[in-house]
């Protein structure tokens, strides 16, 4: 157990909140200078992350690599400043496939380029794929976010929580490139009037006259079963998470009253980032306001797994090979777009592997 998690179970065990096993459910695999966004690991293991846009990094998408980070694919395509014609902007979702390809969901909210999924073959380290999301698809205050990579239907769900009152999906068939936007303005995906306030400060943004509002996130977390039969998904700022058939989802015969029918409330969740799910149905989440680590069973039951006052924003789940559940630590709380203004977050970061309760899929 590492320094940080024996740290985090003593002070568990002082505050008498103390879980059945008897340990913290996480270690740390690596200190980071950087700020992580998302985390996937390859079926051999290999850590890719994005690097998140809030902290101007030099790379869009770095490797965790012999105890150092490298950029991904490589310094031309990851650079931001980078004169390459095609390149990565501001990458936050990344995924990978079984065939080993890395799936990066690039935003170009940096440059203010259309946004565009990106898939990098580790085999080949070629580019294998790359779909422009346009208009209508990805509106002008398109935000997205994350996505769940479903293999068996070659198709990517994106959350885009947008502006708040037309956050929805975007459904990409990764055969054809096509994209359609979905669900835009349904409860599942928009904003409940709910704050979130971590360490008793609460999430602020510095409007351009100078105000602070609290803002509230449309769809973010979103993940998708080992069968590629149920995506889950919600708001970032939300006590609900929903599903619907990826089956649904895909049929473009259905209408959009038709759609919205078809989603279902799944489960209570806490104010969360990204998410993941094992072959038993346990769907992995940070717990933000709490500083925690947390679970929803097959029973639809929410519980913490780990709290500890440095799980400062626990992000994006991603199962590895042999079991290994990654995930990071970003304090985007502390950093000046989610402050106010004032710049507070500060190193170390963190890569850390959850104790999961059993086996996931690496990638997805």
């Amino acid at each position: 157990m590492s320094r940080l998690a024996k740290s985090c179970a003593v002070l568990l065990l002082a505050t008498s909140a103390v879980f059945a096993d008897g340990n913290s459910h996480f270690d740390v695999v690596a200190e980071l200078d950087s700020g992580p966004g998302n985390v996937t690991a390859t079926a051999n293991g290999r850590i890719i992350m994005s690097q998140h846009q809030f902290y101007q990094p030099q790379y869009s998408v770095v490797e965790y690599r012999d105890h150092s980070l490298v950029p991904f694919p490589n310094r031309e395509w990851s650079a931001t400043d980078s004169t390459a014609a095609v390149k990565l902007d501001s990458v936050l979702g990344i995924r990978s496939d079984p065939n080993g390809i890395v799936w990066m969901l690039d935003n170009g909210m940096r440059s203010g380029v259309t946004p565009k999924l990106v898939g990098w073959n580790t085999k080949t380290d070629k580019l294998q794929r790359l779909i422009y999301l346009p208009t209508p698809a990805a509106p002008k205050d398109a935000f997205v976010n994350d996505f769940a990579l479903d293999t068996a239907h070659n198709h990517a769900f994106i959350s885009d929580p947008a502006g708040g009152n037309n956050a929805g999906l975007i459904v990409v068939n990764l055969y054809t490139g096509a994209a359609r936007r979905v669900l835009e303005g349904h409860v599942s995906v928009l904003p409940e009037n709910v704050d979130l306030v971590i360490d008793n400060v609460p999430i602020q943004v510095k409007t351009a006259a100078g105000d602070l509002v609290r803002p509230h996130i449309g769809v973010n977390p979103i993940t998708e079963d080992l069968n590629n039969e149920w995506v889950y998904f919600g708001p970032m700022h939300g006590l609900s998470l929903y599903r619907i058939k990826a089956a649904d989802l895909i049929d473009e015969t259905l209408t959009a009253q038709e759609l919205a029918g078809r989603v279902q409330r799944y489960s209570d969740k806490p104010i969360s980032d990204g998410i993941s799910i094992d072959k038993n149905n346990n769907i992995y989440l940070g717990d933000l306001a709490n500083n925690a680590i947390g679970v929803i069973s097959a029973d639809r039951r929410y519980r913490q797994l780990a709290q500890c006052p440095r799980l400062s924003w626990v992000d994006s789940f991603s199962f590895g090979p042999e079991g290994r559940l990654y995930a990071v630590v970003n304090r985007l709380h502390r950093s000046a777009t989610l402050n106010g203004g004032d710049a507070q977050s500060k190193p170390p970061y963190y890569l850390l592997q959850v104790k999961a309760l059993a086996a996931g899929s690496p990638g997805p």
